[in-house]
């Protein structure tokens, strides 16, 4: 058995978390925040049979996509004037770890 931590961007894990019940999975859904960003997300925890993983997988990554966005990065002159211009980084898609389950019990 496996168990699949997904981390979701909040715009794509309603579609994330729709086509995984769909399929017949059952997740779990916890609120999370990036580090980088500070931007919402989801992170979906998902027990699977060994078999069905790559299914997990790609149901996930079927719902959620990458995206570019514009952040602000400032930067200082030598005589104190603050500047800030944009820089474009990627944002969205999926981070997926996939862990061996020693044991699951359903008390």
């Amino acid at each position: 058995m496996k168990l699949v931590l997904a981390i979701v961007g909040n715009d794509d894990s309603g579609m994330v978390s729709a086509a995984l019940t769909k399929e017949g999975f059952s997740v779990t859904k916890l609120a999370t925040t990036g580090g980088f960003l500070k931007k919402g997300n989801t992170t979906f925890i998902v027990g699977t049979e060994d078999d069905k993983v790559d299914q997990v997988i790609s149901i996930i990554a079927g719902q959620s996509r990458r995206r570019t966005q514009l952040v602000p990065s400032t930067t200082t002159m030598d005589i104190g004037v603050y500047s800030a211009f944009p820089v474009e980084v990627t944002i969205g898609g999926s981070t997926i770890f996939v862990l061996n389950v020693d044991r699951f019990e359903k008390v």
